[in-house]
């Protein structure tokens, strides 16, 4: 199927390279989504990702914050960034998801590549470009995708190869990104959306619901109850389940000691952060980080 005239799609068809913990990995996964399997909390990974949709528009929430996305636009999402895609009732949404992994640190290229990789740590890291732009770009994915099931025993270098071509073009005109948010907000989801991302921005802090209300100038008890009516969740859980999807993060991603790692979370001491980690989770943080971790360097706790 050749959407718009611009990207090649085929339902439920993926392409992989190498596994998620290795250096260099790639997974292409081309599927529809629909509203009855939105996610309920935001999550994160421990690779970057790009959402690329493909159906009129969706919502895609990044630290708390709600955007507006349409088809061809390009959310690129880095390494521990909460964010989730809820899509709207009606027909499933078709949508590519390319998660990938690459060193940044290449020997006399590690600028490049950092360079590269800096897309993805603009403030808004969403991408609309012009027709023809959106052509160049999704030739490069094109590329991938005819190329991936052919028996070439360059294979996985090629794709590596045309992937990066659509990074350096995604970097060289990113000045000509022309996203607006346009996301249409009542006044109570815009100031409830707000309190969300200043959650976000703000975990490693001592925070409570009189804390949220008097910085927003709303009272406790009138954001108590617009808050859970709008994100579906207490201030409460929220604050908890920022937290832990935080350190979740660092457990994966870092060599940190686990003794460590409450203080820079939000939490008041290590017995209540075994408490709400077990809560959410259903395991110790140590068990999470034997099951989950990605290799690195340097002792882990």
């Amino acid at each position: 199927m050749f959407l718009n005239n611009l990207l090649y799609y085929e339902d439920k068809y993926s392409i992989r390279v190498n596994e998620e913990n290795d250096s260099i990995f790639y997974y292409f996964d081309y599927d529809s989504r629909s509203a009855d399997i939105n996610m309920e909390f935001q999550h994160f990974h421990p690779f970057y990702e790009l959402c690329i949709p493909l159906c009129p528009n969706a919502i895609h929430f990044i630290e708390g914050i709600p955007y507006e996305i349409q088809a061809f636009d390009i959310v690129g999402i880095p390494p521990a960034k909460l964010h989730k895609t809820q899509y709207p009732t009606g027909r499933p949404c078709k949508r590519l998801i390319i998660q990938f992994n690459m060193p940044s640190h290449v020997p006399g290229l590690s600028n490049e590549y950092e360079q590269l990789l800096g897309v993805f740590d603009q403030k808004i890291p969403i991408f609309r470009f012009d027709s023809e732009l959106q052509r160049r770009l999704c030739g490069k994915i094109n590329d991938i995708y005819f190329l991936s099931s052919k028996a070439d025993p360059m294979r996985n270098l090629i794709i590596h190869q045309k992937f990066i071509e659509f990074l350096i073009l995604l970097f060289l005109n990113r000045d000509s990104n022309i996203y607006k948010n346009e996301t249409i907000l009542s006044e109570l989801e815009e100031k409830i959306y707000t309190v969300a991302g200043y959650i976000h921005a703000h975990y490693p802090n001592p925070l409570s619901l009189e804390m949220l209300a008097d910085a927003h100038d709303i009272s406790p008890s009138y954001l108590s109850h617009r808050f859970k009516y709008v994100t579906g969740f207490s201030i409460t859980d929220y604050i908890q389940m920022t937290r832990v999807r935080n350190v979740q993060a660092l457990l994966i991603n870092t060599n940190l000691p686990i003794t460590e790692i409450p203080d820079l979370c939000g939490f008041n001491s290590f017995s209540q952060f075994n408490r709400v980690f077990r809560k959410y989770i259903g395991t110790s943080p140590s068990l999470y980080r034997k099951r989950h971790r990605i290799q690195h360097s340097g002792p882990a706790a």
